[in-house]
């Protein structure tokens, strides 16, 4: 299926015809955008396909299943959660000073480090801190400041 996709940049989908919803769910997770599965009302009916069916609530387990899977994909740009949004500053780090610091002191691999909470500067700007002075006399854990 995966192949398919790939190789010929078409949209797939999947046949199903195994007992349960696993494999649906499993060609979901590969990409297919359609899935074709039996469904029955009751199992124990007369005719060929009902032994191999769904039944409703089965089949409400599966769509449920497909609709979590589509959702946990996403669509493909990543932007921050409103969970992320909320712990940002908690999970992100900010540049603080190691130990005492004094103004004018130049900042250096050894007086400075990165700790939690991020809402001083953020550790990207490393190489642009390191080398500066000191604008104020910092106590070991307090937020750089330039």
């Amino acid at each position: 299926m995966t192949t398919i996709a790939n190789e010929f940049n078409v949209k797939v989908g999947y046949s199903d015809h195994t007992e349960g919803i696993e494999i649906s769910l499993a060609a979901v997770a590969l990409g297919a955008t359609v899935i074709e599965k039996h469904f029955t009302l009751n199992r124990n009916m007369k005719g060929p396909d009902h032994k191999a069916s769904l039944e409703p609530d089965e089949l409400k387990k599966m769509v449920n299943g497909i609709r979590n899977i589509e959702q946990a994909m996403g669509n493909g740009i990543k932007i921050p959660s409103p969970s992320e949004i909320k712990n940002k500053a908690a999970a992100r780090k900010s540049i603080v000073a190691a130990k005492c610091i004094s103004m004018d002191e130049i900042f250096s691999s050894e007086n400075i480090t990165v700790k939690r909470p991020g809402n001083g500067i953020s550790p990207m700007l490393w190489d642009g801190v390191i080398g500066s002075k000191a604008k104020k006399n910092y106590m070991p854990d307090e937020l750089i400041e330039l």
